[in-house]
């Protein structure tokens, strides 16, 4: 072998390893500083103020109102039959916005509850505030907790994926809910050492394509790639209809949520119903159990259902037994 070619070799490895090692001190730099109920304290919505009218649709059953208001997207589905003055706030995970949602609301709004879906900064409807690279779970989370503060009455607090950690999170840093249903949750621990094993496995140059493009985005980069994590073949979309729906998302946030730098809550005094998918791509059902039973949380398996377990098979069923979970707590 010359003297140039091993050059070749030694710059064509070098060059990636120092680039990926570069990225894991800034990474440790930024995470280790940030501080949650610093930046709650500090949370401020800087999009422009104002409000848009993006659909509005009625039915016998239900009034939809979709807008965008001061930078952040709702869909909300408010029941001509009210059976609950406490409403269900439901947060997406990465990638995804309220659209995740519709089905459940239109299910939900049938059998009396209002429902308020929000999509995050630069995710759906809502415009990007902070470049999404840098979005971090706390970052969010000061937009999780202003949704709660402005509802009239405390909600249930449903949540997606990252959303699921983003529950976790606010149980632990800003207090108890009357109820929150879990869907599809990250871990109580460590999201790493339960859904890297399982992704990488499915795309083993996953982990190279995001520290090239320091994003998570290359998780969904083709519509196949997305519908294998999140869908099965009998979900109620196709994999372009998921794929043109989604978006790009931080990898920061996936770092956040794993010791030392999280640590679960062990004195959580709201009900919680841990939902799951049986043919779950990106987390073990396995954990989920562990999960729910640190949290002493009721835990459901969906049948056949994927990920997304609002959009997949069985979705009708997984909506009705967490209504028939909600009945008992006598919510007002």
């Amino acid at each position: 072998m010359s003297r140039f070619t091993k050059l070749g070799l030694g710059l064509g490895l070098g060059l990636p390893l120092g680039w990926v090692t570069a990225q894991m001190a800034w990474l440790a730099a930024r995470l280790t500083q940030i501080y949650p109920a610093a930046s709650l304290a500090q949370h401020t919505n800087r999009a422009a103020p104002g409000s848009r009218q993006l659909a509005d649709r009625e039915t016998d059953q239900y009034v939809m109102r979709h807008t965008v208001e001061d930078g952040i997207e709702r869909i909300v589905y408010m029941p001509k039959q009210r059976q609950h003055v406490t409403p269900i706030l439901m947060q997406h995970g990465m990638f995804h916005s309220a659209w995740t949602w519709q089905w459940w609301q239109a299910l939900f709004a049938e059998w009396g509850w209002e429902s308020v879906a929000i999509s995050l900064p630069g995710h759906g409807g809502s415009p990007t505030q902070r470049p999404i690279e840098l979005c971090t779970l706390d970052y969010y989370l000061g937009f999780l907790k202003a949704e709660v503060d402005r509802l009239e009455q405390p909600p249930v607090l449903m949540s997606h994926s990252m959303g699921g950690a983003l529950t976790q999170w606010y149980l632990k840093y800003c207090g108890d809910l009357p109820a929150a249903v879990l869907v599809a949750p990250w871990p109580s621990h460590s999201v790493l050492l339960d859904g890297m094993p399982l992704v990488m496995r499915l795309d083993p140059l996953l982990l190279g394509l995001v520290s090239l493009a320091w994003s998570s985005t290359p998780w969904i980069r083709t519509p196949q790639h997305a519908a294998r994590l999140f869908i099965s073949p009998n979900a109620l979309v196709t994999p372009e209809e998921l794929h043109d729906h989604l978006g790009p998302e931080s990898s920061l946030v996936v770092f956040q949520h794993n010791p030392p730098l999280w640590t679960p809550p062990d004195d959580v005094r709201t009900p919680m119903l841990w939902a799951s998918g049986e043919k779950d791509a990106v987390l073990s059902v396995s954990q989920a159990t562990r999960s729910a039973a640190f949290y002493q949380a009721q835990h459901f398996i969906a049948p056949e259902a994927g990920h997304n377990l609002m959009m997949d098979v069985g979705y009708w069923e997984t909506a009705r037994s967490i209504v028939e979970w909600l009945e008992p707590l006598e919510l007002p």
